[in-house]
């Protein structure tokens, strides 16, 4: 059964399969690991951009290890899930610390790296060295549930024992790299979450779900649950040169690392927070349209504040600092803020 899946894959895969990535060519060890690491929650089309200036700027191990968490978070911005680049920088420094300069090519060495796991080191070690391993990412997850009509939601811990199980009998012995691109390939073009293409499916004949009609309940949703809301008052702050006031966020939570505009939660303390904590005093504040951003567990109601001509005794704190418009690109800043600051840059 396996042997006829995987060959039924790989024959598709020399047809119809994504054979022009730009982590494929090369693909060595760190340009896969960026990739997978990109791709995690993100759609290949917007992570090509992404990856290609990212490599373009720090082209191999060493180079991430050694810059910046500036330099990593501003190529990083606008990708979102911010950990995820503070984890790869902070697995660059562990493999340069401990691993001789490269990634492990052991799998559970790999894995217990910051943000790889059991999958994505399997991906990397398949895709970069075509080592024999199984991968189980959402795209696998979704292709083996409805294969072999798993119920159950693919994130709890039974489901995953068996489709793990699933995922290492069908995983050849040879052509491991072709194999571990194509099914992820089936998942992302054909064997998709909504309206699945099993007209061009490779191994449609033998799928439960197409079989039973169970396309549209397979894999089964994560159990809902309520997304709260919480709102914030961002504060754009001004002095007269129209440079804008900043702050390191804190090194755990949202936005962990990154330059933001002060928050506050009520707009009346604004000008009495900003005078206590960075001497900075305006004379006069507006308010900004209002706007919505959603996290994966909840949602952010923002309203901006702009105070124009601030004046500051001091701006003493470490990790708050003037910047510039020129100064944006080199700053890891959060999306909705980083397009905010842009608006009112092309207003002015």
């Amino acid at each position: 059964m396996s042997d006829t899946f995987a060959d039924a894959l790989l024959a598709w895969y020399d047809r119809h399969g994504r054979r022009d990535l730009p982590w494929q060519h090369p693909r060595t060890p760190y340009r896969v690991w960026l990739s997978e690491i990109m791709l995690q929650q993100t759609q290949v089309r917007t992570v090509i951009p992404y990856f290609e200036r990212f490599v373009a700027a720090l082209p191999d191990l060493a180079a991430l290890a050694a810059a910046g968490e500036d330099r990593v978070l501003a190529l990083w911005s606008g990708l979102g899930y911010y950990s995820r680049a503070r984890n790869l920088h902070r697995t660059a420094q562990l493999c340069i610390e401990h691993h001789g300069g490269e990634l492990p090519r052991d799998v559970d060495a790999l894995a217990a790296l910051p943000g790889i796991g059991r999958s994505t080191a399997a991906a990397i070690l398949a895709q970069a060295l075509g080592a024999r391993h199984a991968i189980l990412d959402g795209n696998v997850k979704r292709v083996l549930a409805r294969w072999h009509g798993v119920s159950g939601w693919p994130g709890s811990t039974a489901t995953q024992r068996i489709l793990w199980t699933h995922a290492d009998e069908h995983t050849p012995a040879t052509r491991v790299a072709d194999y571990t691109q194509a099914i992820m390939d089936l998942g992302a073009t054909v064997c998709t979450r909504s309206r699945p293409r099993c007209a061009d499916c490779p191994v449609a004949d033998g799928c439960v779900a197409r079989r039973d009609h169970l396309t549209a309940v397979l894999p089964q949703p994560k159990p809902p649950r309520d997304v709260p809301t919480r709102r914030t008052t961002m504060l754009v702050v001004r002095d007269a040169d129209g440079r804008v006031l900043l702050e390191r966020r804190p090194p755990t939570g949202v936005w962990a690392r990154l330059w933001s505009l002060p928050e506050v939660d009520d707009a009346g303390d604004a000008a009495a927070r900003l005078l206590e904590r960075h001497g900075v005093s305006a004379p006069t504040s507006r308010a900004l349209a209002p706007f919505v951003h959603t996290f994966s567990h909840y949602r952010l109601d923002v309203t901006p504040l702009l105070f124009d001509d601030a004046r500051a005794t001091r701006v003493a704190d470490a990790d708050a600092r003037w910047h510039a418009a020129s100064d944006y690109d080199a700053l890891g800043l959060p999306a909705p803020v980083r397009k905010l600051l842009m608006q009112l840059e092309e207003s002015r």
